[in-house]
């Protein structure tokens, strides 16, 4: 994976390789953004510049022994690590993340490395209950993996994926680690969620945001595969700067779970605005049968269909990210969105998420979730 190989992101791939140009390398490294903003990518195109002994124009090679090593996955340097879990697993059977690699490895080569959570659960078919982990025993292997010399290259590498589903343990066995690395060991942590990472963890990283990509790249892409210029530059801005989401809107494709969430949402607040308690606690008995990582996307898609009537209340509705049913909706919706309520429900959402992150009881949470949400509705 070359830095050219990714969307958008131009002042980023050059200042990273400058980073890399003038030996200014920090042994640890948090690359924030969400999985269609190419976060994963780019960790990985960073680490094949860093190993590359033919850099060129602030990029790798991409032909040398260990730039065809990192884009295959197959590098002795680079250890990867992401959450993972199995249905019928033994007791005190040990899950790790090296006994998934040929699925990891599989998706990584479809998809590019543009991949969200949920569809890396799905490869691992969890179901609707199981979500991914990474455990004290991985960090474990962690520890035991980096305490060997590098094999071909001066560095050693270690990408944890979506870090924030470390129990608090593994935390901490990382947070000694960087605190007193080994010489010439880097960590990139790759996280859609920090917040929910130990603030100790985080401040001992160098945080890289992973922006949105911006609209003329992906116009630029959607030309290429013959788009007229309108039909482009409209699939650009909806898109929202996600290349999961170009990809769905090039394809023509109906997400099925994405029409899920926006019926719930629908549903919650319409039950909301009109009191119907009762049928609030039907709602949220139908929240619990979502799998974790699917109750965490509805809320993310709650955040949007929110921000996007608020800015509808607002009168900016002409360079809103939605259209179809989520338009009509949300330019009815609009005026019960505004001032008032819209930062108290988003930290709701927020506190929802976190609860659920920690395990938390969906009923209980979904249940107290709606009905502030119905309090929060009528209060314009």
């Amino acid at each position: 994976m070359k830095f050219s190989d990714i969307i958008g992101h131009d002042e980023l791939k050059r200042r990273l390789a400058q980073q890399i140009d003038t030996g200014r390398v920090s042994h640890a490294q948090l690359f924030t953004g969400l999985a269609g903003y190419g976060s994963l990518p780019m960790a990985l195109a960073y680490t094949q510049y860093l190993f590359c002994p033919n850099r060129k124009d602030g990029d790798s090679c991409g032909v040398c022994p260990s730039c065809q090593q990192v884009t295959a996955l197959a590098h002795p340097d680079l250890h990867m690590v992401y959450p993972v879990n199995k249905k019928e697993k033994k007791s005190g059977e040990v899950i790790t993340s090296d006994m998934f690699i040929k699925e990891w490895r599989e998706i990584w080569q479809q998809k590019r490395g543009i991949f969200t959570t949920e569809e890396w659960y799905d490869r691992l078919d969890l179901g609707k209950t199981m979500k991914g982990l990474i455990t004290t025993k991985e960090s474990d292997e962690i520890i035991r993996k980096l305490s060997f010399k590098s094999f071909s290259s001066k560095y050693k590498m270690m990408i944890i994926w979506q870090p924030e589903a470390m129990n608090a343990e593994a935390a901490n066995k990382i947070l000694k680690i960087l605190e007193e690395p080994w010489e010439n060991t880097i960590f990139l942590l790759v996280s859609e969620h920090p917040e929910l990472l130990l603030p100790t963890i985080k401040s001992r990283t160098q945080e890289v945001n992973i922006g949105r990509i911006d609209i003329a790249s992906l116009e630029a892409m959607a030309i290429a595969e013959g788009r007229s210029a309108q039909e482009a530059n409209i699939i650009a801005r909806l898109a929202g700067g996600s290349l999961v989401e170009f990809g769905e809107l090039m394809r023509g494709e109906v997400d099925e779970a994405r029409k899920q969430y926006f019926e719930l949402f629908c549903r919650l607040m319409r039950l909301s605005y009109n009191d119907r308690h009762l049928e609030l606690f039907e709602w949220a008995d139908e929240m619990t049968t979502l799998t974790r990582e699917g109750q965490r996307q509805f809320f993310l898609h709650s955040v949007r269909l929110l921000r996007e009537s608020y800015m509808m209340h607002a009168g900016l509705g002409s360079i809103s990210y939605l259209w179809g049913e989520e338009r009509d909706f949300c330019t009815r919706f609009a005026p019960f969105i505004g001032n008032q309520n819209i930062e108290i429900l988003i930290a709701e959402i927020e506190s929802a998420m976190a609860q659920i992150a920690q395990n938390g009881s969906p009923r209980i949470i979904f249940t107290h979730f709606s009905l502030k949400v119905s309090k929060l509705i009528n209060r314009l």
